[in-house]
């Protein structure tokens, strides 16, 4: 988008805004509204609004193709980790209190915000990696 001076700069103010909107719904999300889905759902709409306007190729070289696969399994892995621990630890699949029997409430609060942590991360990258794919493939000849 060259020439479109009004979009480039208009992006460049606000692409921050919504990472820190993302931030806040993302650890917010225990406590009211939000969390991991639609946390991921806000930043990946930032990386695609910075493709529409700076282009694919600036894009794929901020957060490139390989990345995105590497923080969706991170984000599966931590997920599911989450899960794993809390079997570990006596308790059954995500049963949140077996991380801290001492403090359940503790716990489950960090059982969430671990939780929510994966699906914010997998989500971002699997919407960017679709959104590559789609705004690549008239470009493939």
């Amino acid at each position: 988008m060259k020439g479109h001076d009004i979009l480039r700069v208009t992006a460049k103010a606000l692409i921050p805004l919504i990472f820190l909107f993302g931030l806040y719904v993302q650890f917010h999300g225990d406590f009211g509204p939000g969390g991991g889905f639609q946390a991921g759902v806000i930043f990946a709409a930032a990386i695609i609004l910075y493709a529409l306007i700076f282009g694919l190729d600036e894009a794929k070289a901020v957060v490139p193709p390989r990345v995105l696969e590497v923080i969706a399994a991170l984000g599966v892995l931590l997920y599911a980790g989450v899960g794993v621990v809390t079997m570990i630890k006596g308790g059954t699949f995500l049963a949140y209190n077996a991380l801290d029997p001492a403090h359940p409430t503790h716990g489950q609060h960090l059982g969430i915000l671990l939780v929510e942590l994966g699906v914010g991360l997998t989500v971002t990258a699997v919407m960017c990696a679709i959104f590559f794919a789609f705004a690549e493939r008239g470009r493939r000849t």
